[in-house]
């Protein structure tokens, strides 16, 4: 991977430490759809999962691996022989792998969570490290807690890791404590003490537990560092991790004081963004920065004034290179299935054939419902399409009896692997109703933690779009739904946070592998 001094490397970590956040899991077919926009786009590095966290992240890992055509496939392993083994196994596959390795280095970390001295940890990374190295060329190795390790300390921790084979060394604050002139410094000192400091790629993982997640990532990078780990729309654990299509775009806008260069097309940063939010269940807010519903949005008067006369006035980037364009209401119940598939790429999407012909089906079905079919509506059509997708059980058909007498009652009828199941059931209201049928047909303790309803758009025939997250031993799953029906979109919703629910009992996650 040599580059010239300027360019940096995106790592994208979403589909391990972004599907580490509470109710984001993934099924392999999505995590195999986000990969694939990922290596089109030119993403350096996926971090494509936690090989030994599960079967079914070994199994995305490797698939994964099979099937990238540009980027580097890592995994990653905590230091223990059996993760490094089995991390090694999964990116065996790809033309181009990596081993990512990990050990705490902070005293906090080293006094609590791993009852360890300073000597066995250095002793921990010569073995594990090795270990890696011996099984592949390309090993990153990380300082879990770096931000908060004595500077003295990392410098040994990381010379150890350089001399014993890692090509790339990432020194994370994973607890998002740093601010960004000290962790510029951080890697400043690093590399000028470090006296192999040259032989090795110095990388930035930030998390955004003080938002300041992309700053510190830059400075990082002015500090040295040639690698920024990254997911798409910041997701990952507690409040997240940097935003990948911010940092991007800060590089691409202000090159005037960032001198740096990426290789990922801007262009496909929307797309990236929709797929995430609907494989994961997490919404983007809508001023979320290049990705979200108002990044590009006027409402006020002098804003609106400005654009007219220049959109450089309050547009410091242009919407169309992240993928965005100015559309209008030209979508109905007339529209062909070549306009809406043009509509759907204007809009950040490309579907299979298969996957096109049911939304299209949906589509005129919706624009039988609606008057005015929005943005929007095609917007949140889609990513419903894509959250169900796979899933063994669906929504068929709903019907409800509401009103003042109670009780409410719901009859609901659903496909459980194939098999079309009826109940009807009670409750305090028809929403409750609605959901003790599921559980009818389909028995569970899960609690249902959060459940939120908002309009897509405008009107009394708007459609609902209805998240809903469910809790069970401890693991947590979120689904979306949307019908012009809130009946309907809660029944969906619930059932794909179910769906998912059901997928991470059954893969399982050891402990504390929580990383980086």
């Amino acid at each position: 991977m040599s580059a010239s001094d300027n360019q940096v490397r995106i790592f994208d970590t979403t589909l391990r430490d972004g599907e580490q956040s509470p109710g984001a899991s993934m099924t392999l077919e999505e995590k195999l759809a986000i990969a694939e926009i990922l290596d089109d786009m030119g993403v350096d590095i996926i971090e494509a999962g936690f090989p030994i966290a599960s079967n079914g992240d070994f199994e995305a890992v490797s698939e994964i691996a099979k099937n990238a055509k540009n980027s580097v496939i890592a995994g990653l392993a905590r230091a223990i022989h059996a993760d490094i083994d089995r991390c090694g196994e999964a990116v065996k596959h790809a033309e181009k792998g990596r081993i990512h390795t990990f050990v705490s280095t902070s005293p906090i970390h080293l006094k609590f969570q791993m009852n360890k001295t300073e000597d066995q940890v250095v002793d921990i990374i010569t073995d594990t490290v090795t270990r890696a190295r011996n099984l592949i060329d390309d090993v990153e190795w990380s300082a879990m807690d770096a931000t908060r390790t004595p500077i003295d300390y990392l410098c040994r921790c990381v010379e150890t890791a350089i001399k014993c084979g890692a090509t790339t060394i990432n020194l994370p604050d994973t607890v998002g404590y740093a601010t960004p002139d000290e962790y510029k410094k951080m890697f400043e000192d690093i590399i000028e003490r470090v006296p192999n400091s040259d032989q090795a790629i110095f990388s930035v993982h930030c998390h955004d537990d003080l938002g300041l997640a992309v700053a510190n990532s830059l400075a990082g990078v002015a500090g040295g560092a040639r690698q920024v780990e990254c997911t798409i729309n910041g997701l990952g654990e507690r409040a997240g991790n940097a935003a990948l299509e911010e940092i991007v775009m800060a590089i691409r806008t202000r090159s005037d004081i960032l001198p740096y260069s990426c290789n990922v097309d801007p262009h496909y940063l929307t797309r990236a963004s929709k797929l995430v939010s609907a494989a994961s269940g997490f919404a983007v807010q809508y001023n979320k920065a290049i990705v979200g519903k108002n990044a590009f949005a006027h409402e006020s008067g002098i804003h609106q004034d400005g654009m007219l006369k220049n959109a450089e006035t309050y547009e410091i980037m242009r919407p169309e290179d992240v993928g965005v364009k100015a559309t209008s209401l030209v979508m109905g119940k007339h529209s062909g299935r070549h306009a809406f598939k043009d509509k759907l790429k204007e809009l950040g999407f490309e579907l299979g054939d298969n996957a096109l012909q049911d939304a299209f089906r949906r589509f005129k079905d919706l624009a039988d419902r609606k008057k005015h079919v929005y943005d929007e509506d095609i917007e949140a059509l889609v990513e419903n399409e894509i959250a169900i997708a796979g899933e063994n059980t669906k929504v068929l058909s709903l019907t409800v009896i509401a009103g003042t007498g109670g009780p409410q009652k719901a009859i609901l009828t659903m496909d459980v692997n194939g098999v079309h199941e009826t109940r009807e059931a009670t409750g305090d209201g028809p929403v409750d109703a609605t959901f003790n049928a599921i559980k009818a047909i389909v028995p569970h303790e899960a609690t249902l933690q959060l459940y939120q309803v908002h309009a897509v758009t405008e009107g009394t025939d708007a459609q609902a779009e209805v998240s809903v997250r469910l809790e069970s031993g401890g693991r947590i799953a979120t689904g979306k739904g949307a019908d012009t029906d809130t009946l309907v979109a809660s029944a969906r919703a619930y059932v794909s946070a179910m769906n998912k629910l059901e997928m991470r009992q059954q893969t399982g996650n050891p402990g504390a592998l929580q990383a980086v």
